[in-house]
């Protein structure tokens, strides 16, 4: 299988007078379609790794590949274009707008730039509402759902582009053990459905000892890294 991430030498600090060298000499690739979580303590490097895999901040050195597309030469406009087709992004917090309905929040990245939805994009739309398992809430607005429901929205929304890549950043960090599992079983499944790659930080271990690979940062250095 193609790796759809890799990165060579990266190196990322903070400060200009006083740097604080955040990674290390960071290498690592992740296969397309692979199901990984990335653990490691506070502080210890691996949020910094998940937003320049997202190409939402910059290495120090180093080179970001994803599909093959060297990235640390990109304009803002390239990047964006890249993120908006290849990644989808689910946050702790899900950042649902909560003026509009599950269904309309969904839909969001894909009128970033399109004037209004096609049939076929409704009918994807509703096939994720399915998949993510809130039917019945799909026309409430994001203040009349759970926690859980609204986090499986933002997993809908993630998927509203159909990218290839789906970074989770601490995705069942605000919830109870149930709506956990609820999620990370929604995750599992568009991973095997649909062959999305999915790269998850949590301090979950029940999480991360469910996915097929799971790489330790500890110091902002590669301290582990199991394939199951």
């Amino acid at each position: 299988m193609d790796n759809i991430i890799e990165l060579h030498g990266i190196n990322k600090a903070y400060g200009e007078k006083i740097k604080t060298q955040v990674l290390h000499d960071i290498n690592l690739s992740f296969e397309a379609g692979s199901f990984n979580s990335i653990i490691g303590a506070s502080g210890s490097g691996k949020s910094t790794l998940l937003n320049i895999i997202g190409t939402l901040d910059k290495p120090t050195s180093g080179q970001l590949y994803i599909n093959k597309r060297r990235t640390e030469n990109m304009t803002k406009d390239e990047l964006a274009e890249l993120r908006n087709r290849t990644i989808g992004f689910i946050f702790q917090f899900h950042y649902l707008l909560p003026e509009f309905t599950a269904k309309e929040n969904i839909l969001m990245p894909y009128l970033i730039n399109h004037f209004k939805p096609s049939k076929e994009v409704l009918s994807w739309t509703d096939q994720l509402i399915e998949l993510v398992g809130i039917e019945k809430v799909a026309h409430n607005r994001a203040t009349d759902m759970s926690g859980g429901q609204q986090q499986r929205a933002a997993i809908a929304r993630a998927l509203i582009n159909k990218p290839p890549l789906v970074l989770a950043d601490e995705p069942t960090g605000n919830l109870d053990s149930e709506s956990s599992e609820n999620v990370y079983n929604t995750m599992r499944k568009v991973n095997e459905e649909y062959g999305t790659t999915f790269i998850i930080i949590t301090h979950d271990q029940r999480i991360a000892e469910k996915t097929d690979r799971i790489v330790e940062i500890k110091d902002g250095r590669i301290g582990l890294d199991i394939r199951r």
